[in-house]
């Protein structure tokens, strides 16, 4: 196909329906109103495969948890993860949210889980429903809420009544929320598998017998409910008969169910990791994530779902821990804002839709022909009679040399495979894919400044505009947070109390007051020794800070560590003040319940002419929370009853204050985050929406990685990056929460920041790249076209393409280098080698600029000139993107 008509077959399919956003609203409702989804449908297993309406499937599924993102977001994420070849939806459900309060349950706004199951129906998909109701997830006491731990006599995931009778009557009220939503399959909803418990076989070993008889009683207790689906559990090697235990990890491909009747599930695939206040940045590679994939399928996996598929944002106190940050990006193929993170997404399309093709094939067969071709080569083939008649045949071809290429022979024909990657053939001839090889576009996430979007300015106004960045606000109003016990609500009782047992995690914060007698004799042996008192807590976690009188002596923060602190008193009474916070809960391993916060041990003072002063044994005053919380500043309803103060530009950065002002949206659809990298630590609020902790901690300098090679096994240390820089700056603030205008910010800050120099930004993949040779597959798309399924076009003869694509509502503003030849460099810094054909600039943008997407042919003939003959010629691309013109509307592309 030459150049032109692919143009304007691409001008066809990947138009433009221009629909009003009321219309599309309206469309997304209907279905969810009329709960149409399916024709009912039972879903069983055998040992090959789940089986969904009476037939085998291979299932690819999109981990989303629904409160880490906005109702109004959901719409989109479940089209990208259907886009990029999910079969299946996977979420966990959070009890903390759920019944944040005994007996009083949630399921509006973010926790609207019925709404979640509907849209992800709508829209095509299936859902596997992970109930727990521990989840882990790096979630704030790992999905438990907090008032468990005060029922009598309980203890957490054993053979303990209060804690089964407890989880039984939320498992019971969640499978009963579905059936009576009709969300099961087989009553026309999405939901074809369930959950019970959550990795228990990693702690198992830590409860002995009751360990062993819980898991039994969880299994039986879940099948009793009669909700009509298969029950997973994970990780659990002694799951029962009628339960099918799944595997988590990097990688799957090795692991063999505890039952041969059962199939090979794989339930987290973790493509990325989650990040520690600082901790630099994990990055897992798109060509070793595709290669445990096809590894999975090729050696008889059946459903493999992506933990996390969109990781999305730890929003109010929902983060785990200890300390972990804000932001839940996972480096998932849908980024933190639902942006798609490319070339992971792009790269995984392309890995679905060959394993699709192969699908026929893989279900026909109940285990695979193994083949080897060389020292660490192997193929796996599967064959037998299709559904439709006739034969059906693909075959996996791996190497999993880390370093060598390989070149090998099957069925009679020569293929090359690079290191650490599997080639996958739908036919057993013709490869469509090969996992280390990636044709999807690279996209570089641009953050601007509300204003005029940089693609849109002269280079000079980019200068002057990143030269005097765009603060949020000129104005700002104080309000200082009391030190210390500031309302009625306080209580006074002997010795330490544990921070959780008093705070119930209503707040981070829980003020001790003890007052302390120094005498005169105390204070000449301090001044004779050339020494100072010293407070010792044998261990405490996550942050402390010590007041003596108010003012502040030093802080500690760790996880259960030792806590030494100097401080110094003055003669006579001293009020020694004890802040203990937490920076997120325990949310892994046994005995949660007993984890708790605050101090563990004895804490004393020592350096005191009479010997130590035992605090375990003194009277102490307790206050939970803010005065500011208790008063609810941050609200739109009460934050002017607080009496704030202006702000002056030159005002010293102060800690233990309030900060608010007003901003405006900035305009246009691109994602929203606060820049509060000029703060130091504390939480935010919009509107009165909480988007979270905030700390500028720095990350540690060393221990990124310059390049990063895919080939070898994934740890969570390897391709990291943001070394020496705050692990976290930037905060999503979801469109929904905002209004055009007078928007409400308020930050309370615990260690003193400058709130001027905070910015409103938005991020948008503002930067395409592409780099496809002519030695790359043909397009995946073209493999289910007449011609490819009836074999009158030959798959040699179709030649390989690029795809260039925005987000919605971008176009393609510019083209700024294109090269089909030998060009050099990588993304953003490419640069014409010695063959070069010289109409390559023209010719994509002729193609592209303007255009949501494009498809560009790399051939001799699409470049109308060979500009070096019988050498392999690549053709690379870089180009902008920018809002289109018309941002009322939104642009839909069936490409």
């Amino acid at each position: 196909m030459s150049l032109t008509s692919m143009a304007e077959s691409t001008r066809k399919t990947s138009l433009q329906w221009r629909i009003p956003p009321p219309i599309i609203a309206l469309l997304l409702l209907l279905p969810i109103v009329s709960g149409s989804f399916f024709k009912p449908f039972n879903v069983s297993y055998d040992q090959r495969a789940l089986i969904v309406a009476g037939k085998r499937r291979m299932l690819v599924s999109a981990g989303v948890h629904y409160p880490r993102a906005t109702p109004e977001m959901w719409p989109d994420l479940i089209a990208k993860s259907k886009e990029g070849g999910a079969d299946v939806v996977q979420t966990y459900v959070f009890w903390s949210g759920h019944e944040p309060v005994k007996g009083q349950y949630n399921f509006e706004g973010r926790y609207d889980l019925v709404k979640f199951v509907k849209l992800v129906g709508s829209s095509g998909l299936f859902l596997h429903l992970r109930i727990g109701p521990y989840v882990c997830a790096e979630w704030n006491f790992g999905g438990f809420p907090v008032w468990l731990r005060d029922v009598p006599g309980i203890e957490f995931r054993t053979d303990n009544e209060p804690f089964k009778k407890e989880m039984q009557k939320f498992v019971t009220k969640i499978v009963d929320l579905m059936r009576e939503a009709k969300m099961f399959c087989w009553q026309g909803g999405p939901v074809i598998m369930l959950q019970i418990e959550n990795e228990y076989g990693d702690v198992e070993k830590s409860y002995g017998q009751k360990g062993k008889d819980y898991v039994k009683w969880a299994a039986s207790m879940a099948l009793g409910l009669g909700a009509g689906v298969p029950w997973v559990m994970c990780k659990q090697t002694d799951a029962p008969e009628n339960i099918i235990d799944a595997c988590n990890g990097y990688y799957c491909d090795g692991f063999k169910p505890n039952s041969k009747t059962k199939p090979v599930l794989w339930t987290e695939d973790w493509d990325g990791w989650y990040t520690k206040w600082g901790g630099s940045l994990p990055h897992r590679p798109a060509e070793d994530l595709a290669f445990a994939v096809a590894r999975f399928y090729q050696r008889g996996g059946s459903f493999q779902n992506y933990y996390m598929y969109f990781g999305g944002t730890n929003f109010g106190r929902t983060s785990g821990g200890p300390f972990y940050i804000t932001s839940y990006d996972y480096d998932a193929p849908l980024d933190e804002y639902g942006l798609r993170s490319e070339p992971k997404w792009g790269h995984l399309k392309d890995l679905h839709a060959a394993i699709k093709l192969c699908e026929p094939a893989l279900v026909a067969a109940d285990a695979p022909q193994y083949k080897k071709l060389g020292s660490n080569q192997e193929a796996h083939i599967y064959h037998g009679d299709g559904e439709t008649g006739g034969k059906v045949c693909a075959a996996f071809l791996a190497n999993i040399d880390e370093h060598k290429s390989a070149h090998v022979k099957f069925n009679g024909q020569s293929y090359t495979l690079p290191p650490w990657s599997v080639s996958i053939l739908p036919d057993c001839r013709h490869v469509a894919y090969n996992t280390a090889k990636v044709g999807a576009q690279t996209s570089v996430k641009t953050v601007e400044s509300a204003g005029p979007p940089l693609g849109s300015m002269s280079i000079l106004q980019k200068v002057v505009r990143q030269d005097n960045a765009s603060y949020i606000s000129k104005s700002w109003m104080a309000l200082k947070e009391p030190i210390g016990i500031w309302g009625e609500n306080n209580f006074t009782t002997q010795g330490l109390l544990e921070h959780l047992n008093v705070t119930k995690d209503q707040s981070d914060y829980l003020w001790h007051k003890t007052s302390i007698s120094v005498s005169e004799d105390d204070i000449s042996f301090w001044k004779k020794n050339g020494a100072n008192p010293t407070l010792s807590v044998d261990s405490m976690r996550d942050v402390l800070r010590v007041f003596v009188n108010k003012q502040l002596s030093g802080s500690i923060v760790g996880h259960w560590v030792k806590a030494v602190q100097p401080v110094r008193f003055v003669q006579g009474n001293n009020d020694l003040l004890l802040l203990t916070q937490t920076v997120g809960l325990q949310n892994y391993g046994a005995f949660l319940e007993k984890d708790g916060a605050g101090f563990r041990g004895k804490a004393k003072l020592t350096g005191f002419k009479n010997g130590d002063v035992d605090l375990s044994k003194s009277s102490w005053t307790y206050q939970v929370g803010l005065k500011g919380e208790a008063e609810k500043v941050y609200t739109v309803e009460h934050n002017e009853k607080a009496e704030w103060s202006t702000l002056e530009t030159e005002a010293s950065p102060s800690i233990f204050m309030w900060y608010k002002t007003y901003f405006n949206t900035p305009d246009g659809t691109d994602p929203v985050v606060l820049d509060l990298g000029s703060m130091g630590k504390g939480q935010a609020w919009v509107n009165g929406h909480h988007i979270g902790r905030y700390w500028s901690i720095m990350s540690q300098k060393d221990g990124c990685d310059k390049t990063c090679d895919y080939r070898g096994a994934y740890t969570s240390d390897k391709c990291t990056t943001n070394c020496g820089k705050p692990t976290q700056t930037r905060y999503h603030v979801p469109r929904s929460w905002l209004k055009p205008d007078s928007n409400l910010l308020v930050l309370f800050e615990e260690t003193g920041g400058n709130p001027f120099k905070i910015s409103v930004k938005t991020v948008t993949a503002g930067v395409l790249c592409g780099q496809v040779s002519e030695s790359h597959y043909p397009p995946l798309r073209k493999w289910s076209t007449p011609g490819f399924m009836n074999g009158t076009t030959s798959i040699n003869s179709v030649a390989p393409e690029m795809h260039l694509r925005c987000e919605e509502g971008h176009v393609i503003s510019s083209v700024e280098f294109a090269s089909y030849g030998t060009p050099r460099g990588s993304c953003e810094e490419f640069s014409t080698g010695k063959c070069h054909a010289s109409k390559s600039l023209s010719i994509v943008s002729e193609a592209c600029q303007g255009r949501n997407s494009c498809f560009i042919e790399v051939s001799n003939t699409a470049f109308q000139s060979d500009p070096c003959r019988g050498t392999l010629k690549t053709l690379v691309v870089m180009a902008r993107c920018s809002p289109s013109q018309d941002t009322s509307y939104l642009s839909f592309s069936t490409a």
